[in-house]
C-alpha cells in the first residue's frame, strides 16, 4: 500500500505496472499539473485531506476463474451479486477491488469476432498503439485537479473495442469495490466503438463504510462511430464517506448515438456530469439520470451536450429526490455551436423533497449559436401529495410503503432504460433508504 502522494511513490506504481517510459513520464507530468491546480470552484465544498489518503492497493493477481480469487475477496462479490449476474446475463465482465482488477472473463465467441475487452493496464501491455491512439484524447488530463490526479495514479478500469458492424447481444459489465479505508481508487475506462457497432455496457459501484473518508477519482472515455450505438449505465451506491468525483466524457460520430443512464443512490459528495460531443451530422446524445440524497449526502450531477454536427438531437431527463436534509442538485450545459444548424435539445429536471429540510437546485446553462437550432428547458420541484398518501394508506399500505410507491412512479422512465438485473437491485436499494 502506498500511502504518499509524490514522485517516489508515482515510480513505485509505474515500475510495479512494468510500464513503458512515456506512460511514466505521463504520470509525473499529472502528478505536476495536479499541485498547481486549485479546488474546483462550482458544487459542493470539498474537505479532502490528500495527506490521509491509501493511493494504491493490491489484492492478489487477476484470474479468470473465481476460485482462483482469495476466497473472502470472491464471497465478497458472490453477496452483492456479481458473480450470479455474470452466469445470467453477460457476455463479460471485470471486476476490480481496490486499484487492480482481480477478475476477468470474455466470451470466447466474442474473441472470435475481433472484440477486445480486457483490464485498462492490460490494454497498455498487449495493445499498445490502440491504447496510445485513444489514451488522454477525450479527457485531457490537466483539465482538473481530478482528471490530473487519475493521470497521475489511474489503475484498473476496462478497455472496450467493439469491431465495425459487430452488435453484442449481452451486455459487458464492470463493478468496482472499496474495502480499505480512506483508499483512493482512480480506474481509467476508454470504450471504442467503431462503425455501426452496438454495446450495451454496465457499471457498478459500492465500498465499505468508515468515518475516514476514501475518494474515487475515475476518468471514462468514449468513442462511438459513424451509425454506431453506445449504452452506458450505472448504479453506484458507495458509502457515504467517499467523495465520488468522475469524469465521463464520450465522442459520437456521424449518425451515431450514446446513451447515459446514470443512478446516483450512494457517496457522501458526488460531482458527475456525464458528457456527449455530437461531432458528426444526425448524431444524437440521451442522458436519464436519477440522484437520491439522504442525511449527509449532496449529489450534484447531470449531464452536458455539445453540439458541433449538423441536425443533431440530445435528450436529458434528470430525476432528483432528497430526504431527511440531503441535497439533489442537477448541474448541466447544453451548448449548441454555430456549426451545428437545424439541431435540437431538450432538457426535462424533476425534482421531488419527502421533507421541509431536505433541498434542490437547478444549476442548466443553454447555448445556442445558430437560429435554425432550438433547445427546451423545463423544470419542477414539489413535495410528495398529501393526498395521494392519503389515498394510497387508505388501500391499507403503511406510510413508508406508499411513498416507495410513489417513488418508484416518479422515477418509472428511469428504470425502463436499466438492464433487468439492475433494476431489481435499484428497487433493493431504495427499500433500504
Amino acid at each position: 500500500m502506498f500511502t504518499e502522494l509524490n514522485e517516489e511513490t508515482i515510480r513505485k506504481v509505474s515500475a510495479l505496472k512494468g510500464e513503458p517510459e512515456w506512460m511514466l513520464n505521463f504520470r509525473l507530468e499529472s502528478l505536476k499539473k495536479f499541485e498547481e491546480l486549485n479546488m474546483p470552484e462550482f458544487g459542493p465544498k470539498l474537505d479532502i485531506d490528500f495527506s490521509s489518503i491509501n493511493y494504491y492497493k493490491k489484492e492478489g493477481e487477476k484470474a479468470e476463474d473465481w476460485n482462483q480469487v482469495n476466497c473472502s475477496i470472491r464471497n465478497r462479490f458472490s453477496e452483492l451479486g456479481v458473480i450470479e449476474a455474470e452466469n445470467k446475463y453477460l457476455d463479460g465482465v471485470t471486476n476490480q477491488y481496490e486499484s487492480e482488477v482481480i477478475y476477468h472473463k470474455l466470451e470466447s465467441k466474442l474473441n472470435e469476432q475481433g472484440v477486445i475487452f480486457l483490464s485498462t493496464d492490460d490494454a497498455l501491455r498487449y495493445y499498445p498503439e490502440l491504447f496510445y491512439k485513444y489514451f488522454n484524447s477525450l479527457v485531457k488530463y490537466d483539465e482538473n485537479k481530478f482528471t490530473a490526479l487519475n493521470g497521475a495514479l489511474w489503475s484498473g478500469g476496462s478497455f472496450i473495442y467493439i469491431p465495425p458492424k459487430v452488435k453484442l447481444d449481452r451486455p459487458l459489465q464492470s463493478y468496482f469495490r472499496i474495502d480499505s479505508m480512506a483508499l483512493g481508487q482512480f480506474e481509467r475506462t476508454i470504450i471504442i466503438v467503431d462503425d455501426e457497432a452496438e454495446l450495451s455496457y454496465i457499471e457498478g459501484c459500492t465500498a465499505m463504510s468508515y468515518s475516514v473518508n476514501s475518494l474515487h477519482a475515475g476518468v471514462v472515455e468514449i468513442f462511438v462511430g459513424k451509425g454506431a450505438h453506445m449504452k452506458y449505465s450505472t448504479i453506484q451506491n458507495w458509502s457515504k464517506d467517499v467523495y465520488n468525483l468522475v469524469t465521463k466524457r464520450a465522442v459520437v460520430e456521424e449518425s451515431g448515438l450514446m446513451e447515459w443512464v446514470d443512478g446516483n443512490v450512494g457517496s457522501g459528495i458526488t460531482m458527475k456530469y456525464p458528457s456527449c460531443i455530437l461531432k458528426g451530422d444526425n448524431s444524437q446524445g440521451n442522458s436519464i439520470s436519477i440522484a437520491y440524497a439522504k442525511d449527509g449526502q449532496v449529489l450534484d450531477a447531470g449531464a452536458k451536450m455539445i453540439h458541433l454536427g449538423k441536425n443533431t438531437k440530445s435528450n436529458i431527463t434528470s430525476k432528483s429526490i432528497a430526504s431527511n436534509g440531503g441535497v439533489a442538485n442537477y448541474r448541466g450545459l447544453v451548448k449548441i455551436t454555430k456549426s451545428a444548424e437545424h439541431s435540437s435539445s431538450t432538457v426535462k429536471c424533476d425534482t421531488i423533497l419527502l421533507d421541509d429540510i431536505s433541498k434542490s437546485d437547478t444549476y442548466p446553462t443553454n447555448v445556442v449559436s445558430n437560429t435554425s437550432s432550438t433547445i427546451e428547458h423545463e423544470a419542477s420541484v414539489s413535495k410528495i401529495s398529501e393526498d395521494k398518501l392519503f389515498y394510497l394508506m387508505s388501500k391499507g399500505l403503511s406510510e413508508e410503503a406508499s411513498k416507495e410507491l410513489f417513488i418508484s412512479g416518479f422515477i418509472s422512465e428511469f428504470k425502463k432504460e436499466l438492464p433487468m438485473e439492475y433494476a431489481v437491485e435499484l428497487n433493493r436499494l431504495l427499500k433500504e433508504i
